[in-house]
């Protein structure tokens, strides 16, 4: 099992900036990536960014060039610039994982961003 707690999160106006950072905690060596995905009401829950054990990092094209994804082996962050409003979701931190041949996925509680015009 690999818990995972997000921090945050909050309004802020567009343009400006958040910093989101996710901590694991658990079985942390059967983690194979960690990301961040976000959800709007009444919509699919997204892809922002992800990025594996040796560093390499997915972002969707939404975000790319304004969100830049680390991770320190069981924190991952995600720096997000120039904020628009479009960006306003819950934002959860993702983890998946593999241990004795089974693949596993593992989600944070979520933590709202909320970017104002």
């Amino acid at each position: 099992q690999v818990q995972l707690v997000e921090s945050g999160g909050g309004l802020v106006q567009a343009g400006e900036s958040l910093r989101l950072s996710c901590a694991a905690s658990g079985n942390t060596w059967t983690i194979n990536s960690m990301g961040w995905y976000r959800q709007v009401p009444g919509q699919e829950r997204e892809l922002v960014a992800s990025i594996t054990n040796d560093g390499s990092a997915t972002y969707s094209d939404s975000v790319k060039d304004r969100f830049t994804i680390s991770r320190d082996r069981a924190k991952v962050d995600l720096q997000m610039n120039g904020l628009k409003p479009e960006d306003t979701a819950v934002y959860y931190c993702h983890s998946s994982a593999n241990h004795e041949w089974h693949d596993y996925e593992y989600w944070g509680q979520g933590t709202q961003v909320t970017v104002s015009s």
